[in-house]
Formats: C-alpha cells, structure tokens, sequence
C-alpha cells in the first residue's frame, strides 16, 4: 500500500471552485479537496451528476474505489470519509465506509503515527462511558505555547491532521481532540453532543495536566470552546472558528427576515405539527435543509424536527458569556452559506467581561469566503497564530 511521506513539506491547499449549484453539495465538495486529501481533477468528473444523498454516496464511493484501483490510498481515504457525510441513520454503509476510511487513514499515515521519528501521538482519553480521541504533536525547539483544538457539528478529527502539522512546524505543542457527537466517539462510541463542552474539555485537560492552554473550536466548536472557557481558566485565551451565538438562530440565519421570525413564534408557541410539517416541506425542496434535519436528529438524539430545533437553543452563548473573561478571537467569513456572518454583533454584545476581542472577517478576495474559511485555511491559521503571538508578547 501507498503511504505518505513524512518528509514532504506541510500545505495547507489554497482554492475557491464552483463545482455544483446547490450550495451545501458545491461547499462540502471544495472541503473534500482543500481539507480531506481529494483531488479537484477527480471531483469535478463527477461534481455536476450530484442532485442528492443517493447521489452523493454513489458518485463518492466511486471516486473512492477508482482511486484505491489506481494506489492513490491518500485521494481514497478522502473520498471515502466524505461519502459517508450524507448518508443518513439506519443506513448500514454509514458506519461501513466511517470505519474504512478510518483504517485506510492509519495505515496510510503510518508513519505520522508510529515509530521513532513519529509526529503525532495517538491517545485515547477516558470520559465518561466511551474514550476521547487525541491527537498529540510536541514541536522542535522550545514551545510558543499550548493549543487545544476541535472540531464542530459534522468534523472528523483525521481531517485537521495538516492543520495540526503546520501548527507543529510553527512552533506549538497541539492537542486535537473529538468530542461527543463528533467522528467515532458518535458513530462507533455512540456518544452524542452535549451543550456543556466543558466536561469533556476537562477531562482532556485534567488528564494532560495543561495548563496556560489557547482552545480553538471549529465551525459550531465557535460555541463550544467559548462556552468551556466560560468554565475553566486553564485556558487563557480562546479562538472561535466561526461567528456562532446561537444555533437555533443559526439555523434559520439564511433565511429571510418573516420566516426567521415566524420560526421563533411557532417555537415559543411548541407548535410541533406545524413545525414539522414546514420543516418537511422545506427538506424537500432543499437538499440542505434535508442534511440539516436528519444529521441533526442523528446527532442530538432528537425525534423529529421540532425536537432538533428545540435542543438547538441548549447552544446559545449567552447564559454564559458574562464568564468569558479571556483575550478571545472570532473569525467570520463573508460568503458563507450556513451563518450570517453580522450575527457577530450579537455576539460582540454579549460578551462583556473578555480580556480583549478580536474580530477578523475573511473574504471572497482572499479565497477564504466560505464556511470556516475551506477555501483558505493557511491564511485563517496564521491568523490564529500571529494572534496567540501578539497576545503573549503585550503580557
């Protein structure tokens, strides 16, 4: 079997490309490239013939047994992790092609994770019934400092393994780690989201004996390490990912400004038939709000839509954004398709108490429009770094 070299220079790729018309499949697709190890070559082969889920699977399972054909295992393992992104609950592939893509990644970044020259030490971090999964890299040299890092609603922790790398190469002890709803610790533990991130961050943190750490959540992680840091000052600076005040607001940001506010009426009013039945003929006619529903009645242990929707305010930083009292960062993107970046007032009000705040919108101009920045994730992390740098230096 093919495996990567440990000597080749660390990218993090660099790329804006349209690729389908429907905004989420087109999003998720640059992410197979930029983030996951695919090849745009391959994708856009196959790019336009994806209308739906069925579809999804379909053409990404192909991509995936073509490239394994051809011993490309790095473009395979890419696109089998993401062929499981829309498959939904029940569907015994999902688990099926999670752990393929699984196996294939250590095997084919074996030598990241194994023997004396290793880069990353693998470990696994108990909480309560089910163990965390942490990746650990420890630069050359003396240490800048300590960073803590995590994914969101939909991540899998291999995908940041050149994000972790390059963190390595710029001087950091990094800590990746995958939380409850996230990766296997749901789709083979069986643990589901929580709220109070807190809890698993204290039992990363509590089991490494960190202290002085800079936690950096990703995508919905924009709440999640907030809301820890709100609970534990070991971590003395925060970097949120992605503007995120609340996710039940988020899910309806898109949209305009009489059907978020009919959504929050018929929330307060537990309309449930109602809601479902909007929430059913929204999915479908939008493949995105189709994925929203059913990953997130999956992930939240939620039975049905109006139930996912109510759990959702459970993710609101405001009952604990008077706690913030860190040097905190948030990174924004204009372009993208799931948040209204200018909910970042909201959220600037909220917290009143941080050390400093820092607010950094990214841009179409800078190929780093889209959600979490996927087009541009170089620059979005020497972002984080030149902050955490410029904090420590004015203390």
């Amino acid at each position: 079997m093919e495996k990567y070299d440990v000597d080749q220079p660390i990218v993090l790729k660099r790329g804006v490309y349209q690729l389908n018309k429907e905004a989420n499949f087109n999003y998720q697709l640059n992410r197979v490239i930029n983030w996951d190890g695919g090849e745009l070559s391959d994708v856009q082969k196959i790019a336009a013939r994806i209308r739906d889920s069925a579809d999804w699977k379909r053409e990404l399972i192909g991509l995936g047994d073509a490239a394994m054909k051809e011993g490309r295992t790095g473009n395979a393992v890419a696109y089998y992790r993401m062929s499981e992104f829309f498959m939904y609950d029940g569907d015994p592939d999902k688990r099926k092609y999670y752990e393929k893509a699984t196996k294939l990644f250590y095997e084919y970044y074996a030598d990241v994770f194994e023997g004396e020259n290793r880069r990353i030490e693998r470990f696994d971090v108990p909480y309560e019934n089910v163990k965390l999964p942490v990746m650990h890299a420890v630069p050359e040299g003396e240490s800048k400092g300590t960073i803590l890092i995590h994914g969101g609603n939909d991540s899998y922790f291999e995908e940041f393994l050149f994000t972790v790398l390059y963190m390595q190469e710029q001087g950091f002890e990094v800590y990746m780690f995958e939380g409850p709803g996230q990766g296997g610790v749901m789709r083979v533990q069986g643990m589901h989201f929580t709220h109070e991130w807190e809890k698993p961050v204290k039992a990363i943190l509590d089991y490494f004996r960190l202290e002085d750490v800079t936690i950096i959540g990703i995508s919905l992680g924009g709440y999640l390490a907030p809301r820890a840091a709100a609970f534990d000052k070991r971590i003395t600076k925060v970097v949120a990912w992605s503007v995120f005040p609340c996710f039940q607001d988020i899910l309806v940001s898109m949209q305009p400004k009489n059907i978020q506010k009919a959504f929050h009426i018929l929330m307060k009013l537990h309309a449930r038939p109602l809601m479902n039945l909007v929430f059913e003929k929204k999915a479908k006619k939008s493949p995105i709000i189709d994925w929203g529903i059913r990953h997130g009645c999956y992930a939240y242990e939620a039975k049905d839509a109006y139930s996912y929707a109510k759990k959702l305010k459970l993710y609101d930083l405001e009952p604990v954004a008077e706690k913030i009292t860190q040097d905190m960062l948030i990174l924004g993107a204009n372009g993208d398709h799931f948040i209204d970046y200018t909910l970042i007032g909201r959220e600037i009000n909220m917290l009143k108490n941080v050390r400093s705040l820092t607010f950094r919108l990214f841009t179409d101009k800078e190929d780093a429009q889209n959600h979490c920045n996927v087009g541009n994730g170089k620059l979005a992390v020497e972002e984080i770094i030149d902050w955490i740098c410029r904090i420590d230096s004015s203390t």
